[in-house]
């Protein structure tokens, strides 16, 4: 049976506090080296990456506030000692409160030292980065603030959000933001972002929608001209679009395992690309199934996992990684032991299918957060300290998947 079998939450949390209190990383602990891929494989300094992660969007906007910064150190410590290797975070903030960018090309110099001081805390962990150019959604600005900051320049024909996919004002806009961040010179470390390891991937956007057209069509070909662009200033990490998974009409047969619509992306299409690093996938049971019941929306869960591992080994030949996942305590009848229980199959999940010839790279649960944090709390924050049993289940997952990347590493020695 999987490791999770064998060993109890209770052991897990032990372990956790253990581990929390003697073992957190220091710098120089973990190799430097890009994160890149060989086919279907992390690989880190030739040999196979294979990791557990986290989402965490406010560290940019928290350390933006140097008396704050210490929740980000909490947060990177905590998640260290979890062994937890890999942090999605907004590399965005368009307009209104605490903005990165202000206005088309106009920055705050103090936001922009938040994110370096993010990169510069990660990397003194040992913790790699994914960080995110844009939102979807209109929080941090996202799609909408474009669209409007177009409109507020006089720019005729912009009829939505979805202008943004396709408007040349907008396009270019969001070029320029990429390009600022990429070749960003970060002020504690006096190194530019794209030279810089700690960082894993480039995403193009949260969770990309597109309601003017539900093939797919329109945001692949944005996808193909944006990460065109990327890797023409960037060919040193790796890059990913942010999808969640749902499929589109390259291949009508599998929009079965939608949960009964479309965003407007193909996953398989856009994945294709070749720019295109890896694939993501996210995956929201108790939002997209409401109302059903833990065992239906875990069946869903291994369905979705499941039909986009194979479609990742045998369709794109590409790494694939859950980049979001988690169980809301808004929902009526939650409770720890539920929650504990969903991530405990999802990361056996996770482990078997990266047995299974090591295409599933990792996944990334939403989210953690520091204490003191109730105020931005959206039902998945997960506090370490506070949630031993949790705790020691993540922590049990991330020594999973690096012992599985080690008996990878002594399995291809032995055939040599």
């Amino acid at each position: 049976m999987a490791y999770f079998t064998r060993m109890t939450s209770s052991f897990f949390a032990l372990l956790f506090f253990l581990v929390l209190a003697c073992e957190a990383r220091v710098p120089g602990k973990t190799s430097r080296g890009f994160v890149r891929t060989n086919g279907a494989h992390f690989v880190l300094n030739r040999s196979p990456f294979l990791f557990n992660g986290f989402n965490s969007y406010w560290l940019m906007h928290v350390a933006s506030d140097p008396s704050e910064r210490y929740k980000v150190s909490e947060v990177f410590q905590e998640a260290s000692a979890a062994r937890l290797s890999v942090c999605r975070t907004w590399a965005f903030s368009d307009g209104g409160d605490t903005a990165l960018q202000i206005s088309p090309g106009v920055y705050d110099e103090r936001v922009f030292q938040g994110l370096d001081f993010v990169i510069s805390e990660a990397r003194k962990y040992g913790i790699r980065l994914i960080l995110s150019f844009v939102n979807n959604y209109n929080d941090f600005g996202g799609r909408a603030q474009y669209a409007q900051w177009a409109r507020n320049a006089g720019v005729l024909q912009i009829n939505s959000e979805d202008d943004f996919y396709t408007h040349p004002v907008l396009k270019d806009y969001y070029k320029n933001h990429i390009r600022k961040v990429v070749t960003r010179l970060n002020t504690i470390t006096g190194m530019a972002y794209r030279d810089d390891s700690t960082i894993m991937a480039w995403e193009l956007m949260n969770e990309p929608r597109c309601k003017a057209d539900y093939s797919g069509k329109i945001v692949n070909a944005w996808v193909q001209e944006m990460a065109t662009f990327v890797k023409s200033i960037d060919r040193k990490h790796l890059l990913e679009i942010g999808m969640e998974g749902f499929y589109g009409d390259s291949m009508p047969e599998k929009k079965q395992f939608n949960p009964g619509y479309q965003v407007g992306t193909d996953f398989i299409s856009s994945h294709l690309i070749k720019e295109i690093d890896f694939a993501t996938i996210h995956a929201y049971t108790d939002q997209w199934l409401s109302g059903q019941n833990d065992d239906a929306q875990m069946a869903f869960m291994q369905r979705w996992i499941t039909s986009h591992w194979q479609d990742s080994s045998t369709i794109l030949k590409k790494p694939l990684v859950l980049a979001e996942f988690g169980k809301s305590s808004k929902d009526r009848g939650f409770n720890l032991n539920a929650r504990d229980t969903f991530m405990s199959s999802v990361y056996r999940n996770i482990y078997n299918y990266a047995k299974s010839g090591g295409t599933m790279g990792g996944s990334l649960v939403w989210q953690l957060v520091a204490q003191g944090m109730e105020n931005i709390d959206d039902g998945y924050s997960i506090i370490l300290a506070q949630n031993p049993s949790t705790a020691g289940i993540i922590s049990g997952q991330s020594h999973a998947m690096t012992t599985l990347a080690h008996l990878v590493i002594q399995s291809d020695k032995s055939k040599t």
